[in-house]
């Protein structure tokens, strides 16, 4: 019969990788599952469509290491087109960590989709809003300048994409509304660890530039050319991201290859400033993160998780633990 480890704590609290795009969060969320005995819970907004993995980053290679492969979660739910909002994924992730915990293994959360991370994180439900036919009308003839006016006049911006076109923001602005009318039922969030990865701002931006030529070269072109072939929608697979985004426009002859790349290097070191802004934002409202430093070696980096995360679990660990 095994022995079990009475030294180690009962209680075992979410731990949270999160940080900027190309900061390196699923190679240390990996090695941090593998040295306490974890699975990954996804907090990507794109991971979660099959068939979009170059343009995601979802590399599932880098689940396998030392020759086991980590348990992952949110990922590769449902083929690229259909619906995912943060209604679903929230109740998505409450079910795949409340089988983690059944299961007596630690969930470790990792992405750096704001919205996401706060969907996990937060002590409310979100609600499937329901379309507001006469709030559209109201708006029907509002400019693009006026819906995000009114969007704003809500409080502080939860997305900036939703700003970028007309339904989207008709969206945002039906969501904030009812909102308002109708507070958010409680939610036990889950106790958590958080672990930020940060990188001087230049040293950022060359892994920005390394990773997205590497992108290029591994078939980013080619799978969001694949998927328009499979029947995908341009208008909707703009949605997905900016790689997606700029990469159909490229298809759709509105700029060249070589314009491309340079255009959606600067949109990802745009999108990585607000990543950055939005952690800000989440420490203003109580979230205390650990930062590291993403230049440290992987060891060191895993070290640091390690050590935080167990002081934290014998923190909040009963006495009779």
């Amino acid at each position: 019969m095994r022995k079990t480890d009475t030294t180690k704590p009962s209680h075992s609290p979410l731990l949270v990788i999160l940080g900027p795009t190309a900061s390196g969060k699923t190679s240390l969320a990996v090695r941090a599952a593998l040295q306490l005995q974890g699975e990954i819970l996804s907090a990507d907004s794109r991971q979660v469509y099959q068939g979009m993995d170059v343009g995601s980053g979802k590399d599932l290679k880098e689940y396998t290491i030392e020759g086991k492969t980590i348990p992952y979660h949110l990922i590769d739910l449902l083929p690229a087109g259909e619906n995912y909002n943060l209604f679903r994924f929230q109740r998505d992730f409450d079910l795949a960590y409340k089988d983690i915990k059944k299961r007596g293994k630690i969930g470790i959360l990792c992405g750096g989709s704001g919205l996401y991370l706060e969907a996990a994180l937060m002590d409310r439900f979100l609600e499937m809003v329901p379309i507001q036919k006469d709030l559209r009308h109201s708006l029907q003839f509002f400019t693009k300048e006026e819906l995000v006016a009114k969007l704003q006049s809500y409080g502080p911006l939860h997305n900036h994409t939703d700003t970028q076109d007309v339904n989207r923001c008709l969206r945002a602005i039906e969501i904030a509304e009812f909102e308002q009318k109708n507070p958010r039922p409680k939610r036990i969030c889950p106790e958590a660890f958080l672990v930020g990865i940060q990188f001087e701002a230049a040293l950022l931006r060359e892994r920005i530039a390394l990773r997205l030529r590497q992108r290029m070269e591994n078939g980013l072109i080619e799978e969001v050319s694949g998927l328009l072939n499979q029947g995908l929608k341009a208008e909707n697979l703009q949605y997905y991201g900016l790689e997606y985004r700029f990469v159909t426009d490229y298809l759709l002859g509105k700029y060249t290859r070589e314009s491309l790349y340079e255009k959606l290097y600067t949109a990802i070191c745009q999108f990585a400033k607000r990543q950055r802004t939005w952690f800000r934002k989440m420490e203003k409202e109580g979230h205390q993160i650990h930062w590291i430093n993403g230049s440290d070696s992987l060891t060191e980096q895993l070290q640091k998780v390690e050590a935080g995360y167990r002081n934290y679990q014998n923190s909040i660990s009963s006495p009779s633990a």
